[in-house]
């Protein structure tokens, strides 16, 4: 058996900033990561935006973290919290005095298709979508992975055919007529749309996939590829006795139900007053800040989590940043510099500002973060002033 100081299980983004963090505050600590995947630590928001849009692979490797103990490949099965010890898919146990679980998620699946699907969410299923030689491509799914690969694909060179079940692109998070609006950028643009519509089966004919919809239509795809979101990957800890509820339960300084074991990134439910109570996030601010954050914890820090992680989507030559809810069923108040170019969305639930989207607008996301970090009312006419392009 061997034994860490210091063990994290997850490769992603999480683990590697915790790693960093606690080499900051301990040089010398014995220091392990298991990764379950063959590749070293990536920036994976790149895997769905600029590698496709020429950006090469090799910039997407994070740096390395000196004396960290990298055993890729290693996929964790067993955790026994009493005993302090993890047990690996090949059968070793390692053992540890401060454990990170930084396990992620897993993607949300068709009921049909099986691996004829391409899911995409690791540096492996995008060289196996790169590597189709095909251009008819079926997406499945109008969330924030799903609108962004059909978007990408699309200015690839790709015939994008994108299925979704809402009636309108964004529409559970944009207001009506900028969800419109997105939606005819993408028709113009040349992706073919099929709105409130399902998949109902995936079926090899010869060398290409038959997609039939709920609406009867059939769609003929050289790959499909589904972005329908993930699920917290908190089944390690869920059999090992730790709290779960959709993903990993933390207390504000990231600490699990279990004692020497803290949780990060997006398996991590944590408590967030600006966002409502108990969240997980599920995008890269998160990620890295959160993964800090528990690593600074390990090695010795007591500061609680509070930041206020922001993310961010480019469509087309459309971009945004946003922070806190976006939900298209609050009240929203919008000040347009540029209608559907430039402009601030801002979000209110009994009139507290609950989420900032800047459309188009770019380094204002303190201000944003301060808006909805103040949890008071705010007048609507505030908040027409309230930021502005720089």
């Amino acid at each position: 058996m061997r034994t860490h100081r210091y063990l994290i299980v997850g490769g992603g983004m999480t683990g590697h900033a915790a790693a960093a963090a606690i080499r900051e505050r301990d040089p010398l600590g014995p220091l392990a990561l298991l990764a379950g995947e063959p590749d070293r630590p990536y920036a994976r928001p790149p895997l769905s935006k600029g590698l496709w849009l020429g950006k090469e692979e090799a910039s997407i490797w994070l740096p390395e973290v000196p004396g960290l103990d990298l055993l890729l490949g290693c996929r964790a099965v067993a955790l026994d919290t009493r005993r302090r010890e993890v047990q690996t898919q090949d059968g070793e146990t390692h053992g540890y005095e401060k454990l990170l679980l930084a396990t992620g998620g897993r993607p949300r699946r068709l009921a049909t298709g099986g691996d004829r699907v391409v899911y995409l969410r690791t540096l492996a299923d995008y060289r196996r979508l790169r590597a189709e030689p095909g251009r008819r491509v079926v997406v499945v799914g109008g969330g924030f992975i799903g609108s962004e690969i059909a978007a990408a694909l699309a200015q690839a060179g790709k015939q994008v055919s994108l299925v979704f079940p809402e009636s309108t692109l964004g529409a559970r998070v944009y207001p009506a007529d900028l969800s419109a609006f997105v939606t005819r950028t993408f028709e113009e643009r040349g992706v073919r749309l099929y709105p409130r519509d399902a998949v109902l089966a995936v079926e090899q004919r010869g060398p290409v996939a038959a997609v039939r919809l709920g609406s009867g239509q059939e769609l003929e795809a050289d790959v499909v590829v589904a972005g329908l979101g993930i699920e917290a990957e908190d089944r390690l800890a869920a059999a090992a006795g730790i709290r779960c509820a959709d993903g990993i339960v933390v207390d504000e300084t990231l600490r699990t139900s279990a004692p020497g074991v803290w949780a990060a990134g997006d398996v991590a439910r944590f408590p967030s007053e600006p966002l409502g109570g108990s969240v997980r996030v599920e995008h890269e601010d998160n990620a890295l800040s959160q993964g800090r954050a528990a690593g600074l914890a390990m090695a010795g820090s007591e500061a609680p989590y509070r930041h206020l992680p922001f993310f961010y989507s480019d469509l087309f030559d459309l971009g945004y940043e946003a922070v806190g809810r976006l939900d298209a069923r609050l009240e929203t108040v919008v000040s347009w510099t540029r209608p559907f170019r430039e402009g601030v969305v801002y979000y209110l639930d009994e009139g507290v500002v609950r989420g900032v989207l800047l459309w188009g607008v770019f380094g204002q996301v303190e201000a944003a973060r301060a808006l909805v970090e103040g949890h008071r009312p705010v007048a609507r006419e505030q908040l027409l002033d309230a930021i502005h392009p720089q």
